[in-house]
C-alpha cells in the first residue's frame, strides 16, 4: 500500500479540507482546531523520525491528518465505539483510501489509552477487559505508541496519561507487547 499517495487523497478530500477549521480553543486542545492540532503534532513526527522507518513515518503522517479529522461531524459524548464518535467517523473516512486493518484500528483506538486512564483517575481503577481488547485491536504496538507520543505531547496534555499507559502495558505479559521500541522515557516533554 502506498500511505504517502494515501495521505495525498485524503488531503485533497472535500470532507477533510472542510473539517480542518472545525474547533475552539478548550481543555487539552488549547491550539483551537484540528489544522492547528495537525500543525503542532507534525513537529512530534520528526523528532520521533531516527527510531522509525520510512514506511512507518507515512503511516504515522496519515494517522496524524486523519485521527481527528471529523470532530465537526462528531456526536458528543458517545463512546469511542459508537457510529457517530470522531474516532469511527475518521475510522470510515479513512477505510476509502487505505486498506490497512491496523491503520483503521489505530484510528478507531487512538483515544482509547486516555479513556482508561480516566477511569484510573477518576475511580482509581480501569476495566481490564477494556484494556486488554484494545492489546488484541492493534497489531502494530511500536507504530501505535509512537502515534500516542506524537498526539499526546502537545502544549494543552498533561503527561501523566501516557505515563501511566506506558508503565500500565510494561506490566502487561502479551507477545504483541514484547521489544517495544517506545518507553516513558521518548514521552516529549517539550512542544
Amino acid at each position: 500500500m502506498n500511505y504517502a499517495a494515501a495521505l495525498e487523497a485524503v488531503q485533497a478530500d472535500a470532507r477533510y479540507q472542510r473539517n480542518l477549521d472545525w474547533g475552539k480553543p478548550r481543555a487539552g486542545h488549547p491550539e483551537g482546531t484540528v489544522r492547528a492540532h495537525i500543525a503542532e503534532i507534525e513537529p512530534h513526527l520528526e523528532r520521533l523520525a531516527p527510531k522509525l522507518s520510512p514506511v512507518e513515518i507515512d503511516k504515522l503522517r496519515l494517522l496524524i491528518h486523519t485521527h481527528d479529522s471529523f470532530k465537526a461531524e462528531a456526536e458528543g459524548g458517545v463512546p469511542i465505539t459508537h457510529a457517530a464518535s470522531h474516532a469511527s467517523l475518521a475510522r470510515s473516512f479513512l477505510a476509502e483510501f487505505c486498506d490497512d486493518a491496523d491503520l483503521l484500528a489505530m484510528v478507531q483506538y487512538h483515544d482509547e489509552p486516555f479513556a482508561l486512564w480516566r477511569q484510573v483517575s477518576s475511580k482509581g481503577t480501569y476495566n481490564r477487559e477494556r484494556l486488554q481488547a484494545l492489546i488484541e485491536a492493534i497489531e502494530d504496538w511500536n507504530l501505535f505508541l509512537a502515534f500516542n507520543i506524537i498526539d499526546g505531547c502537545t502544549i494543552g496534555k498533561s503527561r501523566q496519561p501516557l505515563r501511566w499507559f506506558f508503565q500500565e502495558i510494561a506490566g502487561v505479559n502479551h507477545p504483541r507487547l514484547y521489544d517495544l521500541r517506545w518507553t516513558d522515557q521518548d514521552i516529549i516533554h517539550t512542544a
